[in-house]
């Protein structure tokens, strides 16, 4: 894997900025759970105040992407995707790092969000410290029907 990741922040739902994740959501969320977002949907949360879409290139290429929310202290992390053939090299550490560092920086004392039990993506977050403080039992209906949890984590930025 040759070149650096370059991380730009979109604040505005551009057709190119959707258009960078949606190349990235659809491969990187297995249909089966049924986590994609779609264009409009992940375009409509731009539009909300704090938004912001973290857009990690290589090469020019979208590799992953992250969509955060900071308001009143708080931030969310909404969606955090690394395309399939570009996993295991760090670049969703490098967007999940960037996602804290942006919501810190805007004043947010506390990070969360959700993740459906048994995403891969659990070990990322447990690394960066996050921990679970809640569990939505069959959050989460993938294309089959399966209901499958949804865990609520959380990590403490600063404390003032």
């Amino acid at each position: 894997m040759s070149g650096v990741l370059a991380i730009s922040i979109a604040t505005e739902a551009t057709e190119q900025a959707v258009a960078a994740a949606m190349s990235v959501m659809l491969p990187a969320f297995p249909p089966e759970y049924g986590e994609a977002w779609s264009a409009q949907q992940l375009s409509s949360m731009m539009h909300l105040p704090g938004a912001q879409l973290v857009i990690g290139r290589l090469n020019e290429q979208p590799v992953g992407f992250a969509l955060l929310r900071s308001i009143a202290g708080e931030a969310e992390l909404l969606l955090l995707a690394v395309h399939p053939v570009h996993r295991g090299h760090g670049f969703g550490k490098r967007l999940l790092d960037r996602c804290m560092a942006e919501a810190e920086g805007g004043g947010a004392q506390a990070m969360f969000l959700e993740v459906r039990r048994g995403n891969p993506a659990l070990q990322l977050y447990n690394k960066a410290g996050f921990i679970q403080y809640n569990v939505r039992r069959d959050y989460y209906t993938g294309s089959n029907g399966q209901r499958t949890d949804a865990l609520s984590l959380k990590i403490i930025l600063r404390q003032d």
